[in-house]
């Protein structure tokens, strides 16, 4: 098993179920959640946009590999109603996953980053990120809380 880190945001409909519902299906697709931040409130990132942000980290146990991961957070995107990527500019989002790190691996291609390259200049992933990581201590995990 490897442990991943998850950023997860959305600023579109019911913010809230919309974090209920992703959680839910990484649960079901991707292992065992063994922690879940708070919800925080943030301001647009990189873009104008009037609708803010619901984001939070999630922390799982996983036998995905990170390519196997990419692919399965990306259906769950386009599930839940995502059908496109950010590209050259961000824009509002039913649902976003970003793979943040996955165990101490690092892999740069086209496809995908780990660690990911923008995270610490984010502290809607940096705080909610200290949050979760700091319920995953030698083995004890609290358990996580619900969106």
């Amino acid at each position: 098993m490897s442990t991943v880190y998850l950023g997860l945001g959305t600023n579109l409909g019911d913010k809230r179920t919309n974090m209920a519902a992703v959680v839910k299906l990484l649960t079901e697709r991707v292992g065992e959640v063994l922690s879940l931040s708070s919800l925080y409130e943030t301001q647009p990132w990189g873009f104008e946009s009037e609708n803010t942000f619901l984001n939070a980290v999630i922390i799982l146990d996983t036998r995905l590999s990170p390519f196997e991961l990419l692919d399965v957070a990306k259906q769950i995107e386009w599930e839940m109603g995502r059908k496109e990527k950010s590209d050259d500019s961000y824009k509002d989002r039913i649902i976003d996953i970003d793979i943040l790190m996955y165990e101490d691996v690092i892999i740069q291609t086209d496809e995908l980053t780990i660690p990911h390259p923008l995270m610490y200049k984010r502290d809607f992933v940096m705080i909610p990120l200290e949050e979760a990581a700091g319920r995953v201590v030698k083995g004890v995990r609290e358990t996580p809380k619900t969106p």
